[in-house]
């Protein structure tokens, strides 16, 4: 199956694309973006793969599931298009890396800037329909995003993985903290974030960590 994906990655995961889960997946979602509204938009599905080669790596940060609402996901976990409003999570993301860097809070949510640097923002599942939380989960995609972060964690070493929140630290299963840097704390949506997410210093973990294996830090 030709699936449209950077080829570092498309090489890594070609064998996901032959699976039957994967076909069928691949049926579900164009069913689902001829009759509905989805999204992102279908060129950004694999935008945090394209953003991101399999050797450029150096960090990743998993979400859950893509925004639901108009304009605002575009293929990159937490990260909104230049003009859209910062979400509230993501508010909560610069306040921490301001209170633990010092660095200024950025008037737009886009991130891209991180990607660029080899910060993989990725959901476990990469399309959703409008307006409907979750209603592409449990239709394949975190078996495949599974797949890569097993690629990650098997074939890479020193990789920083930041897992918020109780999904996302489920996956430190198949992580070797001996290999990597598994950070962990509660999820930075308004709901949970003062009860660990600020103050956790993950940022700066993260950059003292990868600057410790001698790998350029991020700027946050």
């Amino acid at each position: 199956m030709d699936v449209k994906i950077e080829k570092s990655w498309k090489e890594q995961l070609k064998d996901e694309f032959e699976k039957d889960y994967f076909v069928k997946l691949t049926g579900f979602v164009r069913n689902e973006y001829h009759t509905k509204q989805i999204f992102p938009p279908a060129k950004f599905i694999f935008n945090a793969f394209d953003h991101t080669p399999f050797d450029k790596v150096k960090v990743v940060i998993l979400g859950q599931d893509p925004y639901h609402n108009d304009g605002q996901a575009h293929g990159l976990s937490f990260s909104v298009p230049d003009g859209i409003q910062t979400p509230p999570s993501l508010v909560n993301i610069f306040k921490e890396i301001n209170q633990d860097l010092g660095a200024p809070i950025p008037r737009s949510g886009n991130l891209t800037r991180w990607a660029n640097q080899g910060v993989m923002l990725l959901n476990a599942t990469l399309t959703v329909q409008a307006h409907t939380a979750g209603s592409h989960q449990r239709k394949g995609w975190e078996e495949f995003t599974d797949a890569a972060i097993h690629k990650l964690a098997e074939e890479r070493e020193n990789i920083v993985f930041i897992l918020w929140g109780s999904y996302a630290q489920k996956k430190a299963a198949f992580i070797d903290g001996n290999r990597h840097l598994v950070l962990r704390s509660v999820h930075p949506s308004p709901l949970s974030a003062h009860n660990g997410f600020f103050g956790n210093n993950h940022f700066s973990t993260a950059n003292k960590y990868l600057a410790s294996k001698g790998i350029a830090p991020i700027e946050w």
